[in-house]
């Protein structure tokens, strides 16, 4: 029997890896844990290990390709299954001890297994390009509850947003894999449900055969006197956990500067600074798990406060200074989902774009005047008009005269790709942290489409349930800091866009006319930041002065009207 081995996960974010070099040969015979490839992601270079003894069938991957994360590496036929097959070709028919095995395992099945049905893993499912992992923010549900098919069962939060995880079957909650606060992994059984159908009487007597099976394979090997025989009859036994805890009966692995341990290990071991040569792996064949870790992290923490404790009260004992209150405490969190997505966007930003600024006022009355006479005709819709709608609608009428702000650069600036639509973003406070959702072609849209649009996307936004094609696909950006009382500001821009614009709060100021005489305007502060790599200062400027003559004389705005 061939089986795939699964490129599993190999390092937190990492989604994809180059195949650097072969260790093995299509036909060589490989043992369990000996490194197969050498695979390098954007972090480090690792070896795979296989899991199995085996004959390598098949190589998916040339060396310099790229392989993906959960999909298979390389085929192989395990040792098991050779002797398996060979097995089941000298059984024909089952003894009579092994009918008496078959009666022994009918009376003793617990009748609440063949009458409930079957328990069957939910696997997480894939729930955002690019996503590996998630965080449970909240179970909708507990061990032993009834719930039904497309229920909502758990809230989960990924780096871009909080999403339902609905179930796929009927049945009840018999197990929850995580607690609130966990990190469940994408593509791992999430929780398990008891799910009744007719078929699960015939698993429960497919079940007594396959274990009558074994049982009189094993009757059969002891009466030839041959433990190989034996073994092969049963190659379920050499690898049942029941039967064996890990590390017990196997002998640890041995390779030359190196330690068996998974990446999560090793990144809890970072986070520790433990070094993984000095722990004693007690996982099969010598692996070290994360529990051998945590252990010695908490000894490790323990010997520091005896230590600490000790010398505090020799301090004490040998001085008469007098002790005085501590203050100043700190804190540590970690660093997750919105917030953690945002630092690696800002960081990734400023570091590779190089951004210069324009700034400049825009008088306000005019486009009050008119807001204020819409206003009544979009609450009778049921629609708040904030400002927004009139900066969005007049940035896309800009954008049809200077195409390449709305354009962007690859990475290694060799291309440059412009965009018919104007996919305009806008950042939102959420409860989960900061969110630039964006609305798909505003060019075709009217004043009451974008209202309209923009009123639906903030409400999810501020609820943390924004679907995740809002948050793909922006040209463009504009954060509103006015509306929170910010007045200038420097935007950093959302890349791989080409330029963001920041808004701040109207004020009502003096101002001098022609002839000299003083008089009050409503005036907002609006700060570009734009890609120096493709958007020129004069371009930018010019960009600026269409689109604030929009909003000066919003009037203009009717001459595009379709």
């Amino acid at each position: 029997m061939t089986i795939e081995f699964i490129l599993p996960d190999i390092g937190e974010g990492i989604v994809e890896c180059e195949l650097l070099e072969w260790l093995v040969v299509e036909g060589e015979h490989i043992e369990e844990d000996q490194p197969v490839a050498e695979v390098m992601t954007d972090k480090a270079t690792v070896q795979i290990p296989a899991m199995h003894a085996g004959i390598v069938k098949k190589l998916h991957y040339a060396v310099g390709e790229i392989a993906k994360v959960h999909e298979p590496l390389f085929a192989m036929q395990p040792d098991d299954a050779e002797g398996a097959s060979d097995n089941q070709d000298s059984v024909n028919e089952p003894s009579e001890d092994a009918s008496n095995t078959i009666s022994d395992l009918n009376a003793n099945l617990p009748q609440s297994e063949s009458a409930q049905g079957v328990v069957e893993d939910f696997i997480l499912p894939d729930i955002g390009e690019g996503i590996v992992e998630c965080e449970i923010v909240k179970w909708n549900v507990s061990e032993g509850e009834q719930i039904e098919e497309d229920q909502a069962v758990v809230e989960v939060m990924t780096d871009k947003a909080v999403v339902e995880i609905p179930a796929k079957n009927a049945g009840v909650v018999h197990k929850l894999y995580h607690a609130q606060g966990d990190i469940a992994k994408v593509h791992t059984p999430l929780f398990a449900l008891l799910v009744a159908g007719e078929g699960s009487g015939a698993d429960s007597n497919q079940e007594i055969q396959g274990a009558a099976s074994n049982a009189e394979s094993t009757q059969t090997g002891e009466s030839k006197g041959q433990q190989s025989t034996s073994s092969k009859a049963n190659p379920t036994a050499d690898i049942t956990p029941s039967k064996f805890k890990e590390g017990d009966y196997e002998p640890p692995v041995v390779i030359e500067g190196k330690v068996l341990a998974s990446p999560a290990v090793r990144r809890v071991a970072r986070e520790h600074n433990i070094d993984l040569s000095g722990v004693t792996g007690s996982g099969k064949k010598g692996r070290i798990l994360k529990a051998d870790v945590i252990s010695l992290n908490a000894n490790n923490s323990n010997a520091k406060a005896k230590e600490l404790n000790e010398t505090s009260t020799a301090t004490a004992q040998g001085s008469t200074i007098t002790p005085t209150s501590t203050s100043g405490g700190v804190r540590v969190e970690k660093v997750r989902g919105i917030q953690a997505a945002m630092a690696k966007q800002m960081s990734a930003s400023v570091y590779t774009i190089p951004h210069f600024t324009v700034s400049d006022e825009v008088v306000m009355d005019n486009l009050m005047t008119l807001r204020k006479m819409l206003k009544p005709e979009f609450e009778a819709k049921a629609i708040k008009l904030s400002f927004m709608p009139f900066f969005v609608k007049a940035l896309s009428l800009a954008l049809t005269e200077f195409p390449v702000i709305n354009s962007q650069l690859n990475d290694d600036a060799s291309e440059l790709t412009y965009f018919d639509d104007h996919n305009i973003g806008f950042a939102v406070d959420s409860k989960i942290g900061l969110l630039v959702p964006n609305i798909k072609g505003v060019q075709n849209l009217s004043l009451l489409d974008i209202a309209l649009q923009m009123q639906e996307i903030i409400n999810q936004a501020r609820e943390g349930r924004i679907a995740g094609e809002h948050l793909k696909g922006g040209t463009i950006s504009i954060s509103n800091i006015g509306a929170i009382g910010g007045i200038t500001a420097t935007p950093v821009i959302n890349k791989p866009e080409a330029a963001i614009v920041a808004l701040g709060k109207t004020q009502k100021l003096p101002r001098f006319d022609e002839q000299g005489n003083v008089f009050a305007q409503h005036i907002m502060a609006v700060n570009w930041s734009g890609d120096h790599r493709i958007i020129d200062g004069a371009t930018m400027v010019k960009f600026n002065n269409l689109w604030m003559s929009y909003l000066t004389q919003p009037e203009k705005m009717l001459m595009h009207l379709k």
